[in-house]
């Protein structure tokens, strides 16, 4: 449960994001914080609008208590964050084997989003570790055009999957600027039956596979098919809707990713 009321949450972030010249600027931003070590507790930060970037760095293999020690972390920029409608895509580095998920780092911070089954090895980040996982556990948010900006598009719906704070953070952006209307995420888990979305429901990627733009009204006959490269041509109808143009922009450029390393974290891959 999110300790918070919504409407005073969206409220008074709006009042922190200004545009000046054509140029988003957003005072006090929402950052997300990634613990690192679970033996000292260092950590990384995420920002929201951050261009991320910078050199890779290694979880220590003197972390025991780090379920992926001597994996690597960060170093994605934000041109890398769209993937495609394929899960396993949107990763800038480390793709060496395109049908599975499982032993790849973890180039924006946060880990990939999972499925029931294992699929494509994604029990690695599953539930059993939900409790630590960067950014909280796997979330998912309706998003439904406010009729007051998107009469055009009133009947339309998507849901955003990610970890729980990434998503409070950018559903006030998709709120800023897309008029999406307020909704609340809740905790989502594939494995069920009435699951709202299901692996063939997604849309697109993002940032290395952890976040997802999904809508009930699409199918990808190939989403199971652990070695499809997917594709970003959608049907007609959503790939001219102004509201889905809106959600996929700001999810590019506004989505949380790891900001590059302190110096001393600094590590290099030949």
């Amino acid at each position: 449960m999110f300790p918070i009321n919504l409407l005073s949450f969206l409220t008074l972030y709006a009042l922190l994001v200004r545009v000046d010249a054509g140029r988003v600027h957003v005072d006090n931003k929402p950052q997300v914080r990634v613990t690192t070590s679970f033996t000292n507790f260092d950590a990384r930060i995420m920002d929201q609008w951050g261009g991320g970037g910078g050199a890779i760095f290694i979880v220590s293999f003197d972390d025991p208590l780090h379920p992926f020690m001597g994996r690597p972390y960060g170093g994605g920029s934000r041109h890398d964050v769209r993937g495609t409608n394929a899960f396993g895509s949107g990763y800038p580095y480390g793709k060496m084997n395109a049908s599975i998920v499982s032993g790849r780092p973890f180039p924006f911070g946060v880990w990939p989003l999972w499925w029931a089954d294992d699929f494509m090895g994604s029990g690695e980040v599953g539930p059993h570790v939900d409790v630590i996982r960067p950014g909280g556990h796997v979330s998912i948010v309706e998003l439904k055009p406010d009729k007051r900006h998107w009469s055009e598009s009133s009947d339309e719906t998507f849901f955003a999957i990610g970890d729980s704070q990434s998503l409070l953070s950018i559903l006030v952006s998709y709120v800023t600027w897309c008029h999406a209307s307020r909704a609340w995420p809740m905790r989502f888990d594939p494995r069920l039956s009435n699951a709202t979305v299901k692996l063939e429901n997604v849309l697109r990627y993002y940032r290395a596979s952890s976040f997802a733009l999904a809508s009930p009204s699409y199918t990808n006959p190939s989403a199971r098919n652990a070695t499809s490269r997917g594709t970003t041509l959608l049907p007609g109808p959503i790939q001219s809707s102004g509201f889905w143009q809106c959600l996929d922009s700001v999810t590019a450029n506004a989505l949380p990713i790891m900001n590059p390393p302190p110096e001393k974290y600094v590590y290099r891959l030949n």
